[in-house]
């Protein structure tokens, strides 16, 4: 059986599941879950109790479109995948009006010069010199920032699009 009660269960897969059942009540149960996913009940049950080291991409895809739920896939992306791990993405949801604040706020007219800036004058001789380093790796630091926000816009758009 597994580690604790099911109202326990932290599980992300297992959380996105229970939440999307409250518009369609097939995902309510393992069985129904895996009949519209193709997959067995038990396999279900490895993904939602955490036995399956690494979900299979196409089962996430298929889960967080089943479940509209598209941070599955972002989430995916930045703790399960292998090999793009690192990369800054949203993995929740979060309200439109403080992503939309964020981005914006991101896109700041003056910082965004002054990243294009200084990436001309780092970039324009083809060399990063060791005093370019500190501020190319400020600048992707930002970057990222701005992919995460991007990323949670994403999320956020795609579910209002949706209708939930």
């Amino acid at each position: 059986m597994g580690k604790g009660p099911i109202s326990e269960n932290t599980n992300v897969y297992f959380q996105a599941r229970k939440k999307a059942a409250i518009y369609n009540e097939r995902l309510y149960s393992r069985e129904g879950a895996a009949e519209l996913l193709g997959i067995s009940v038990s396999t279900l049950a490895d993904y939602e109790l955490g036995n399956t080291k690494v979900v299979p991409v196409d089962k996430v895809v298929l889960m967080a479109d089943l479940y509209r739920t598209p941070e599955l896939i972002t989430g995916y992306c930045m703790k399960e995948c292998p090999v793009h791990g690192f990369l800054p993405l949203a993995t929740e949801e979060k309200g439109i009006q403080g992503i939309t604040l964020r981005l914006l706020k991101g896109f700041n007219e003056d910082e965004i010069k002054a990243v294009k800036v200084d990436l001309i004058e780092i970039t324009e001789d083809g060399i990063i010199s060791s005093e370019e380093v500190p501020k190319l790796k400020e600048i992707l630091k930002k970057l990222d920032s701005m992919a995460e926000v991007i990323s949670g816009m994403k999320i956020a758009a795609e579910k209002a699009i949706k209708g939930r």
